[in-house]
């Protein structure tokens, strides 16, 4: 490629804030977009040949080859975009989706292009023809992308945004129902700066009480060798009465995680805990179980130690996918006032469902 801004670039991040802050809160002014819950992909074009980058600056391309098409078909034949890769389903964005794409056979790819196909949400352009943009500020960037893009069709868009607070909070409140997990406040006079977190992002803050039924060691030993605790496993009872597995609980120091991993070894359960199944790998093919190898860290080892489901923690999560939580969880307290039992989904907060193409449009 002879692009001016050419692959790997690493995306311009976002530093977490409580809450939407005000226009004026820097020098030079915020603007608010939607913060979509997919793929960060940076694309490359020039010309015919079109490359995916995602975060991690792995390319994405393979992954999503209906994508390259309709790229080709939207986009300016040479330039470079910021966006995100979504999957939705009926009115409603699906990250689960996208992350079934990452398989190794080339023909369950295609198949799920077909089935579920992905779109493109552009909300920042890095070059275009022979013009860098990244010294440019962010206002500049904007106006030349929604020009660049102006044709563009479904499946390729460009990011709605404000610049009036009433209208981020009333996104901020309403997209969530379209599978949207909160808000991104850019700063109207920053150059793009790969890598680092000149934006700011606010996200749905909850809590939930769940039951701890393993643990899962840390990726480094105690100072004698032994085995510290890196998360705890939560579970949610379903209304069949069945544990099922939600996400883990992470964010605890190394003295805590040495006290944590022997506390917990007198509850440790045998082959009656509810998630014993997990060593058996057809178990895995019907419901997403904690010992699942994860396609994302090349087949790392996610055994883990099973406990009775004793003990109640309360932890800070941002929002569900599916019957999980969509990311990692905060740990909180521990809630020996509360019932195992009494944990099921029945307290978790639903959003009122939006239309994704009322983000969209």
């Amino acid at each position: 490629m002879t692009l001016p801004v050419t692959p790997p670039v690493r995306p311009m991040l976002a530093k977490a804030v409580p809450e939407i802050p005000a226009p004026d809160a820097v020098d030079g002014g915020l603007v608010y977009e939607p913060k979509w819950d997919g793929f960060r992909c940076i694309v490359f074009r020039d010309g015919e040949d079109v490359v995916l980058g995602s975060r991690n600056e792995r390319p994405l391309t393979r992954y999503f080859p209906e994508l390259v098409e309709s790229l080709r078909a939207n986009v300016p034949e040479r330039c470079v975009l910021d966006g995100e890769v979504i999957v939705a389903i009926d009115g409603r964005l699906e990250f689960e989706r996208l992350q079934e794409r990452i398989h190794p056979a080339d023909s369950r790819v295609r198949m799920l292009a077909e089935k579920t196909p992905a779109s493109y949400v552009a909300f920042d352009l890095l070059a275009v023809d022979d013009d860098s943009l990244m010294d440019a500020p962010f206002a500049e960037r904007r106006r030349r992308l929604v020009a660049a893009l102006v044709a563009a069709q479904d499946p390729v868009f460009v990011t709605r945004v404000t610049d009036a607070l009433d209208d981020a909070q009333r996104w901020f409140a309403q997209f969530e129902g379209a599978g949207l997990d909160g808000l991104v406040c850019k700063p109207l006079a920053a150059p793009y700066t790969p890598d680092k977190r000149t934006m700011l992002k606010v996200k749905h803050a909850r809590t939930a009480d769940c039951v701890v039924a393993g643990w899962r060691p840390y990726k480094q030993r105690g100072p004698d060798g032994q085995e510290v605790l890196g998360s705890l496993l939560l579970g949610l009872y379903d209304e069949d009465g069945v544990l099922q597995s939600v996400g883990v609980a992470v964010s605890f120091p190394m003295k805590r995680r040495i006290e944590l991993a022997r506390e917990l070894a007198p509850l440790a359960a045998g082959d009656d805990h509810p998630w014993a199944r997990w060593q058996d790998a057809a178990a895995h093919e019907g419901a997403r179980l904690p010992g699942a190898v994860s396609r994302w860290s090349g087949g790392k080892d996610l055994s883990f130690h099973p406990l009775r489901p004793e003990l109640v923690v309360e932890v800070r999560y941002d929002a569900m996918e599916g019957n999980r939580f969509r990311h990692t969880t905060q740990f909180a307290r521990w809630r020996p006032d509360r019932d195992p039992r009494s944990c099921t989904y029945d307290q978790l907060e639903r959003p009122v469902t939006y239309d994704l193409a009322d983000v969209l449009s």
